[in-house]
């Protein structure tokens, strides 16, 4: 197998629906202009909250890429 490098970067994607649609977001957001996406991470979860219910929810996500030269 060849040697390959892969470069990672955190987005934060939302929802108001839930955590999972946050993440997706995030996710199909990042396909729109990287190539080789290979692995995605939920790195933290949270909720914005206002008048003491929940606004939106958020996910930080680490994506990684293979790294071209």
């Amino acid at each position: 197998m060849p040697e390959s490098v892969y470069k990672v970067i955190e987005l934060v994607g939302t929802s108001t629906e839930s955590w999972e649609k946050a993440a997706m977001a995030a996710v199909t957001r990042a396909g729109k202009s990287l190539r080789d996406i290979r692995i995605a991470e939920i790195a933290d979860l949270d909720m914005h909250i206002q008048d003491g219910k929940v606004q939106a929810y958020r996910a930080k996500v680490k994506i990684s890429f293979k790294f071209e030269d």
